[in-house]
């Protein structure tokens, strides 16, 4: 090392070569350039005669200095410079035991690690010592023997690390018996900086049982960041963010769907040595629901990434009873308890209206996933009908029982699970010789399986099952004395979970334990899951349905398709602990999955602390930045000094010289060519022109058809329409445009003119789908075949003239929705002018629209503009409107009307302005039911 500076030599003998370089400078001194040759006629040479001494026998001054930084840079990178030594030693003697902890926290800066690897490599084989390899997150059977470098080079270049966590009491056993036989001399441990018992056992494992120096490599500079399992509220989504220690820190929290999208953000800040802190999404629940993973941006470890299953999913329930509602007395009325206990995970629905035939139809189409039914025993036939449609497609009913659903007649009911007795049955009354009776434990193949029960539950009452072949394997939950609590049985997609008890403390008080809330929970988990594997672990599969891997996290977080060691996962019981059977990851399928992740709910990052558990060893930082070798730039610098000189010499002997001709010759040349050369091509030009002109100003559009005939009407007409615009509305547009469907942009207009011409090539596949894309985006197409005069009289629709048949075939490539001749009472016809009919040049013709939603007589009385669903995508006419509105540029009509009427002319303007309007604005004028409402409030 050269005191203070970072630079060590790794040859520092080779430095004595700098004494020759007084030498050198005296040889160059002695050695003048060769003379320089003239070839000109003698009086040429007399003139150039310079009128000072010179002394040929020397060199130029800074050609010798720069030969001399060449010798000089020469020696320098044959002493192996290094800048930043690291100071790096193999512990011991002997053969070298490397242990790296490969698991995921570890990830975080596995470069460096690696690096550090093969650092320690080098330096065992400069001592020609054998090196032993073992990573503490791969099973126990490794080659522990001690081998050469290379070797355990290309193990290095294998390794990755692992998403879960070490065993290094599996290691520490295997090693035992190799210990002995390879007699390490020293150890050299790259851990992931994570303490606990598990890496203190393995440090005092080192120091009993290899008996040998030990260097530990503990930190790295980067701090070690984890998730917990979050927890979803009615108002957020938050997860807890750990560490083991460090300073005021901050960061964010990225959640991403099942694409990949980024979601949200949340920000999360350390204190001085706080250990955990929580970050929280306040996201509407839609969006919270489409979270898949969170992760801490900016750490790439699978120990910072949450991923998210069905369980944090907010659920919408539906709640409805069949109990008269008492607003002062909430404790008595069944839906109070169902509405607390569902609160942590789901929103509640509670329909406006009592009536089951008005509030089932609601809740369906709130998006319940669960409607969860309190003592309803008799259901109408079409509330039962829509119920029985709604669970069969996948939704959920949960049924509670209470005196109605005791004394309904289970024979006809069809949605409950199982048929039961009617009455019911008294546990612990004056005249019952039973006793209440406790929850039995739940069966391995229930949904409820692993949870506690709160010891002081008691049952007092339950309707009773009749029992049947079928009925144990649809019992989720069970008394004491073996009777069901909660029975459950599938009906196409969906599930009917009945709970043979009130849904209030009337009847038990399991709605008053926290028993109750994780029973809620699980079954609004269980609603999503995939339905074949729920029906085999409920209908008595002997072993648990099995979801296979679906997406699995690597050591730095990323997801990976594939595991060929990764083992399915059961669809129901605990989750197991991250291992190399089960690494983190999402088991299951797209439409339903189970989440294993690396950290626990109530996991810590307790730091490594090697000191306190073993004696003498060597405690090491990872380098923040690699030794960096400085021979490679050394010798790069003597070759441009070795160039230098060489057109130096050539200089000072003239063979640099250039002719003033050749050099004028050379830039001419260049001018000339650079002034002839063909502009760049912009091949975007037109169509950037073609924006700029669309976007700089209203204008309405017309589509090309080819025939310039039918081009120059469809523009004098589009002009036409823009001057009475003009004239009479508020908007001014400039001059029409003509689009070229295939290639311009269609977005920037709201409504296109398209005048059908049957000789006109269809367009292809791209091109209709593009103009599919531009009207389910909110564009509008005003379709004019011209041919009203060509059709035979009494046919209605489409068809029998060729420019009808041509606006079919090209219809039926598009997603078109149902159409209808515009109504009486469509917002048409009252958009800014009142209308009844929409004649262009030709009058009959009907003006066809999208089709709107009926309503019925009372709704359409009542309502005097037709909502319909919008603006209509598609208005078709054969009434030849361009041929109305065409006139020239002092305003005179350039087509006669056909019969030739002042009035049909005058009707066809307003029909233009009337679908401008209606395009532009909207369905407004539909809010003039309010109308009545408004004027009878001015009045008051």
């Amino acid at each position: 090392m050269i005191a203070g500076l970072p630079l060590a030599f790794g040859a520092p003998l080779v430095l004595t070569a700098l004494v020759l370089l007084p030498a050198i400078w005296w040889l160059l001194k002695l050695t003048p350039p060769r003379p320089r040759l003239e070839s000109f006629p003698p009086t040429r040479i007399l003139t150039e005669i310079a009128k000072r001494d010179e002394q040929p026998a020397r060199s130029p001054w800074w050609l010798t200095a720069l030969r001399l930084l060449l010798a000089g840079l020469v020696i320098l990178a044959l002493a192996a410079p290094i800048w930043r030594p690291t100071g790096e030693s193999a512990p011991g003697e002997g053969p070298l035991l490397l242990v790296i902890d490969n698991d995921w926290a570890a990830a975080r800066d596995w470069s460096t690690r690696i690096d550090t690897a093969r650092r320690i490599v080098e330096l065992a084989e400069r001592s020609g010592r054998p090196i032993g390899l073992i990573a503490t997150a791969e099973p126990p059977n490794q080659q522990f023997a001690p081998t050469d470098g290379d070797a355990i080079r290309t193990r290095l270049d294998a390794l990755v690390p692992r998403p879960y966590a070490t065993d290094r009491s599996a290691i520490a056993t295997a090693l035992q018996t190799a210990a002995a036989s390879a007699s390490f001399g020293g150890v050299a441990w790259l851990s992931n900086g994570l303490g606990g018992p598990d890496a203190d056992d393995f440090s005092r494992f080192l120091e009993t049982a290899i008996r040998a120096p030990v260097t530990i490599y503990g930190k790295d500079g980067k701090p070690l960041l984890g998730l917990a399992a979050p927890v979803a509220t009615a108002d957020a989504l938050t997860l807890s963010v750990l560490r083991g220690e460090g300073p005021a820190l901050t960061g964010t929290l990225v959640a991403r769907d099942m694409k990949g999208r980024s979601i949200g953000e949340a920000p999360f800040a350390f204190k001085a040595n706080e250990l955990r802190t929580d970050a929280a999404f306040a996201l509407p629940s839609e969006l919270r629901n489409e979270i898949v993973r969170v992760e801490i941006a900016g750490n790439a470890t699978a120990g910072a990434v949450q991923l998210l299953d069905d369980r944090f999913k907010r659920r919408r329930i539906g709640v409805i009873s069949g109990a008269s509602s008492d607003n002062a007395q909430p404790l008595l009325s069944p839906l109070y308890y169902i509405s607390r206990a569902v609160q942590p995970f789901a929103d509640v629905i509670e329909p406006r209206d009592a009536n089951a035939a008005n509030a089932v139809p609601q809740m369906i189409e709130a998006g319940a996933a669960v409607i969860a039914m309190a003592d309803i025993g008799t259901l109408t036939p079409d509330v039962e009908q829509k119920l029985a449609d709604w669970v069969e497609a996948g939704g959920t009913l949960l049924r509670f029982a209470g005196p109605r659903l005791a004394a309904a007649s289970g024979e006809t009911d069809t949605l409950i699970p199982v048929r039961l007795r009617e009455g019911g049955r008294v546990l612990g009354g004056s005249l019952s010789w039973s006793s209440p009776q406790p929850l039995a434990s739940f069966s391995a193949q229930s949904p409820f399986a692993g949870l506690a029960i709160a010891p002081d539950i008691e049952v007092r009452r339950q309707v009773l099952a009749e029992p049947d072949g079928n009925l144990p394997s649809r019992t989720w939950a069970a008394l004491g004395d073996g009777t069901p609590l909660v029975t459950a049985a599938p009906l196409g997609k969906g599930w009917l979970i009945l709970f043979h008890v009130t849904a209030d403390a009337s009847w038990s008080n399991l709605p008053l334990s926290g028993t109750f809330v994780e029973m809620l929970r699980r079954i609004a988990a269980f609603a999503s899951v995939p339905q074949v594997d729920a029906a085999r672990a409920v209908e008595g599969a002997t072993t648990a349905a099995m979801l296979p891997p679906y997406r699995l996290l690597d050591g730095f977080g990323h997801f990976v398709t594939s595991d060929p060691l990764a083992r399915p996962l059961s669809a129901t019981g605990p989750l197991p602990a991250p291992s190399r059977d089960h690494p983190p990851g999402l088991y299951g399928a797209d439409d339903g999955f189970r989440a294993v992740n690396v950290l626990a709910p109530d996991a810590t990052l307790p730091p490594f602390n090697p000191a306190a558990t073993i004696a003498n060893a060597e405690i090491r930082p990872y380098p923040t930045t690699a030794p960096t070798d400085l021979s490679p730039y050394l010798l790069l610098a003597a070759l441009a000094c070795l160039i230098a000189d060489a057109l130096a010499v050539l200089w000072l002997n003239g063979g640099l010289r250039m002719r003033a001709r050749a050099a004028a010759l050379v830039i001419a040349c260049l001018t000339l060519g650079h002034a002839f050369a063909p502009p760049p091509a912009r091949a975007d030009a037109a169509s950037d022109q073609f924006a700029m002109d669309a976007v700089n100003k209203s204008r309405l559009a017309y589509v090309r058809t080819g025939n310039q005939e039918i081009d120059d009407m469809s523009e004098a007409g589009l002009a036409g329409l823009s001057r009475a615009l003009s004239a009479r509305t508020a908007m001014e547009p400039d001059n029409p445009l003509g689009v070229d469907v295939a290639k311009d942009e269609l977005s920037f207009f709201p409504l296109l003119y398209w005048p059908i011409d049957p000789n006109a090539p269809m367009p292809d596949s791209a091109t209709l789908a593009k103009i599919d894309a531009y009207m389910k985006q909110g564009g509008s197409i005003l379709f004019d075949t011209r041919d009203e005069l060509e059709r035979a009289p009494g046919t209605t629709g489409f068809g029998g003239t060729p420019a009808a048949e041509r606006l079919r075939t090209m219809l039926s490539g598009l997603d078109i929705p149902p159409l209808e001749p515009v109504p009486s009472n469509h917002v048409l016809t009252k958009a800014f002018y009142l209308l009844e009919d929409f004649p262009g040049r030709y009058s009959g013709g009907p003006l066809w629209v999208e089709a709107s939603p009926p309503e019925d007589d009372a709704a359409a009385a009542a309502r005097p503009a037709r909502p319909g669903d919008g603006v209509s995508s598609i208005l078709i006419t054969e009434n030849d409107m361009a041929a109305a509105w065409a006139t020239d540029p002092d305003g005179r009509f350039l087509v006669p009307t056909i019969p030739p009427d002042p009035r049909q002319r005058e009707l066809a303007y307003r029909t233009g302005i009337n679908i401008v309007m209606y395009t532009l604005t909207g369905n407004y004028k539909a809010d003039q039911v309010h109308v009545p409402a408004l004027l009878e409030r001015l009045g008051q």
